[in-house]
């Protein structure tokens, strides 16, 4: 076992783990660590745990110190020059007529490098645009491609819900959302209800969906025989929230009557359950005039 800390160095931003090494660190304590592109500066979420070898990355960096005064105030320099490092980027991708757009700056806490954050729909020749930038910072510069949920992440914002993106407020990895989870919740396959901001499947598809296998699993297909406590019928719907089925049965007269029937009193005669949707199946469901952006959604 191992002991570590996690640290995250922006809020809602992915937790890595580091060596505490000998220092005295808690949960909510500011530290500078040594990263992969230099010294940075981060808050510890997680306090010191133990964890085994398989759960971290190699080779595991040490937690240099815990940050004093003089470090907070440099990060707090580093802050007010990110918003002057933006506007000077902003005039020079004009000057160059890059289309491209300006998501974030950030600085390493050591100055040795400024990372330019942008959106593009292609490639972009920038290296006209890096000689600048290097000649006005004199450290290095990079500029890093990033994606539509990577930039609604950055910025924020309220979704469809009206609260603020989950993105930006307290996920820190991006889970992998297929169309199908929305097919299997019932939810409309309309692209403008299920996606985000970013224009990407919402990330809250994924909260429940376990749930929802699992009860698909025990839920009977619409047209299956089901025993139930007041005798057989066939199923003509079913309530994957409620895990609740509506079946149609004869009753002593011989008249059809519909009961609605908890999937646990009930057994399989005929048919199949719900269990999994294929992918393939939804795209021939889905209207014409919103192939396109569908096959967009599918692309995730």
């Amino acid at each position: 076992m191992i002991t570590v800390v996690g640290v995250r160095f922006k809020k809602a931003g992915k937790i890595y783990y580091f060596a505490p090494a000998d220092l005295n660190v808690h949960q909510g304590d500011y530290v500078i660590v040594e990263t992969a592109r230099g010294i940075e500066f981060g808050e510890c979420v997680i306090g010191p745990k133990e964890i085994t070898e398989k759960e971290i990355v190699s080779p595991l960096k040490n937690v240099l110190r815990v940050a004093g005064e003089e470090d907070t105030e440099k990060h707090q320099e580093n802050q007010r020059k990110e918003k002057e490092a933006f506007e000077i980027c902003l005039n020079k991708i004009s000057e160059h007529g890059l289309t491209m757009k300006l998501i974030d700056v950030e600085y390493t806490f050591d100055n040795n490098k400024v990372i330019f954050y942008f959106t593009a729909e292609g490639r972009v020749d920038f290296r006209e645009l890096v000689k600048d930038l290097a000649t006005i910072f004199k450290t290095r510069i990079e500029l890093r491609q990033i994606g539509v949920r990577d930039e609604a992440k950055m910025i924020g914002g309220l979704g469809p819900c009206g609260r603020p993106l989950c993105c930006s407020s307290f996920l820190g990895d991006f889970a992998s959302v297929s169309i199908k989870m929305a097919k299997e919740q019932n939810l409309s396959l309309n692209p403008t209800k299920i996606s985000g901001i970013c224009g990407r499947l919402m990330c809250c598809l994924n909260y429940e969906q376990s749930t929802y296998e699992d009860i698909r699993k025990r839920l009977p297909k619409v047209g299956s025989v089901v025993r139930t406590p007041e005798g057989e019928g066939e199923v003509i719907a079913n309530n994957t929230v409620k895990e609740t089925v509506k079946v149609k049965i004869k009753n002593s007269q011989d008249e059809d009557s519909v009961i609605v029937v908890n999937i646990s009193d009930i057994k399989l005669l005929s048919g199949d359950y719900e269990d999994n949707i294929c992918e393939e199946d939804i795209k021939i469901e889905v209207n014409s005039e919103d192939k396109v952006i569908i096959d967009e959604l599918f692309k995730d």
